[in-house]
C-alpha cells in the first residue's frame, strides 16, 4: 500500500493501482452501478493529454524528459495496456472531474514507472502540475466527448449507407411485383413492392444525410478555455497549437470556438445531435413495424414478405419463428428516443458558466450512437439483405381486394364505383367479375386499365366506358 494526500486528507492506495487518491475517493462516492466510464471517452481524453504534453514541451512549459515520459504513457494506454485502471463510474458528479483525474493519475504513474520511479512520486511527475498543465476538466472533457462522438457518427453514417444500398437493391429486385397498398391498415390502391422498398431506401437516405451533416456541429471545441472559457492559466499559443495538434492526431477538421465561454457553458450541440438520432430512430420503428406486419402469419396473417429465420421463436409452440431482429431494432430505437429525452433535460439543466451534467450527457449520447450503429449493422445483415417477397400471396391479396376499382373512378365516377364495390361485397365476388358482368369494359380494356404498370404510376387511365 502507498499513502497519497489531497486537500481532504490521506488515503491508502493499493500498490498495483495506477490511479491515485482522487480516483480512490470517486470510487467510494459514486459506487452506484456496474457501469464504468465509456472507454472511448477515456481514450480521447488520453490523446488530449498526449497532445498537451507535446505542445507544452514545444513551448518550454514542460521538461522534455517529463513530456516524453507522459507521451510514452499515453501511447501505452492507447494500445489498451491499462484499460482496467479506468474505474470511475459513469454516474458521477463534478462535471467529469473524477474521470479527468483518473486519467491524469494513471498517466502520471505509468510515466513515473517508465522513468524507473515508484508510483505516487508526484513531486517528479504530478497529475495536475504536469499531466493536466494548462487544462481544466471543463475544456478537455467536452472536447474528448465531441471527438469520440464524431468517430461514432462516421461509423453510423457508414452503416446507414450500407442499409440504404440494401433497400435500393430490393427496389430493383422487386420492381415488377405488384401488391396491395394499405392506409390505416385497410386496403388501398396497388403499389409495386419495389416502390415500397424504394421509399424505405429514401427514408434511410435522409437519416444518413442528417447524421453525416451533424458531425460539423461537433467540430467546434473549447480547448484552451480552461475553467469557464476565459482561458485563465492557458497561454494563447498553447490554445491555437492544441487545436492544430488535435486536428492532426484525430484526422478531424476541428476548430477553436470563437466564443469559448459560450462553448463551455452551453451544450445545446449535444441535444441537437441526439435529436437527429431520435428522428432516425422513428424511421427504424416505422419501417420495422411495417416489415413485421407484412411478414405476419405467415399463414394466418398478411404473409406478403418473408423474413430470415434467425432463431426458434417459442419454447412451447413448435415451428414458430419470430421476427426477432426487427423487434430488437425497434426496442433499441425506443431506447435512443428515451435517451434523447434525458439528454435534452440535462442540457437545459446547466447553470451559469458550466453544465455539471456533462458526464451523463456524453455517456448517453455515445450510448445512443453505439447502439444505433450496432443495431443498423444487425438489422441490415440479419434481416434487410434477406427479405424476400411472396409473389403469389401479393397477387392473391390484391385480387381479393376491391381497391382496383380506384383506377376506374375517372372513367365511371365515384358513385358508380361505390355501387360496384357494394355489389361485390354482397355477392362475395371479385371486382373484375362484376365489371365484366355489367359490360362496363371488355376483357381487353380491363386488362389494359388494370395493368400493374398503369396502376402504379401517375396519370389518368384511358378507355371506353360503356353505360
Amino acid at each position: 500500500m502507498r499513502v497519497e494526500k489531497d486537500y481532504l486528507g490521506e488515503a491508502q492506495i493499493e500498490d498495483t493501482a495506477y490511479y491515485g487518491i482522487s480516483t480512490h475517493r470517486a470510487l467510494d462516492n459514486f459506487d452506484v452501478s456496474s457501469q464504468k466510464v465509456n472507454i472511448k471517452i477515456v481514450k480521447e481524453l488520453v490523446n488530449v493529454k498526449k497532445q498537451a504534453a507535446l505542445v507544452n514541451v514545444k513551448l518550454k512549459y514542460l521538461d522534455k524528459e517529463i513530456g516524453q515520459a507522459i507521451n510514452v504513457a499515453c501511447d501505452r494506454i492507447l494500445m489498451n495496456e491499462f484499460d482496467d485502471q479506468f474505474v470511475v463510474n459513469r454516474y458521477q458528479g463534478g462535471a467529469g472531474t473524477s474521470t479527468n483525474m483518473n486519467v491524469n493519475e494513471v498517466i502520471a504513474n505509468i510515466a513515473l514507472e517508465g522513468l524507473g520511479l515508484e508510483k505516487g512520486k508526484y513531486e517528479i511527475i504530478h497529475p495536475i502540475n504536469h499531466v493536466n498543465l494548462h487544462q481544466s476538466t471543463n475544456d478537455v472533457f467536452p472536447t474528448a466527448i465531441k471527438i469520440a462522438s464524431i468517430k461514432e457518427i462516421r461509423n453510423l453514417a457508414d452503416q446507414y449507407a450500407e442499409l440504404q444500398a440494401t433497400f435500393q437493391k430490393k427496389e430493383t429486385e422487386f420492381g415488377s411485383v405488384i401488391k396491395l397498398g394499405r392506409t390505416q391498415y385497410m386496403d388501398a390502391v396497388p403499389v409495386l413492392a419495389g416502390q415500397m422498398f424504394g421509399a424505405y431506401a429514401e427514408a434511410f437516405s435522409r437519416d444518413r444525410w442528417r447524421i453525416y451533416k451533424v458531425e460539423e456541429r461537433l467540430r467546434t471545441i473549447n480547448i484552451g478555455g480552461t475553467a469557464i472559457g476565459t482561458g485563465i492559466n492557458a497561454p494563447l499559443k498553447y490554445t491555437f497549437m492544441m487545436t492544430s495538434m488535435l486536428q492532426d492526431s484525430t484526422n478531424i477538421g476541428l476548430s477553436r470556438a470563437e466564443n469559448l465561454i459560450d462553448n463551455t457553458q452551453n451544450l445545446d450541440v449535444f441535444a441537437e445531435v441526439s435529436a437527429l438520432l431520435k428522428v432516425a430512430a422513428t424511421t427504424i420503428i416505422k419501417i420495422g413495424n411495417d416489415l413485421r406486419f407484412l411478414a405476419s402469419g405467415p399463414h394466418g396473417g398478411i404473409g406478403e414478405i418473408i423474413l430470415k429465420d434467425n432463431q426458434v421463436g417459442s419454447s412451447i409452440m413448435p415451428g414458430k419463428v419470430n421476427p426477432v431482429v426487427v423487434e430488437m431494432a425497434i426496442m433499441n430505437a425506443h431506447q435512443v428516443m428515451s435517451n434523447d429525452v434525458l439528454i435534452g433535460d440535462l442540457v437545459k439543466g446547466g447553470n451559469l458558466e458550466l453544465n455539471a451534467f456533462v458526464p451523463m450527457i456524453g455517456e448517453t449520447l455515445l450510448e445512443s450512437l453505439e447502439l444505433l450503429t450496432n443495431t443498423i449493422d444487425k438489422f441490415n445483415n440479419k434481416c434487410a439483405k434477406h427479405i424476400d417477397v411472396n409473389r403469389e400471396r401479393c397477387l392473391e391479396n390484391l385480387e381479393k381486394s376491391h381497391s382496383l376499382i380506384t383506377q376506374l373512378i375517372t372513367l365511371i365516377g365515384y358513385d358508380k364505383a361505390s355501387k360496384i364495390v357494394k355489389e361485390a361485397n354482397q355477392r362475395n365476388m371479385r371486382i373484375k367479375g362484376i365489371i365484366l358482368e355489367n359490360g362496363l369494359f371488355s376483357v381487353e380494356e380491363l386488362e389494359t386499365l388494370l395493368n400493374p404498370l398503369n396502376i402504379t404510376k401517375p396519370g389518368i387511365p384511358r378507355g371506353d366506358y360503356h353505360e
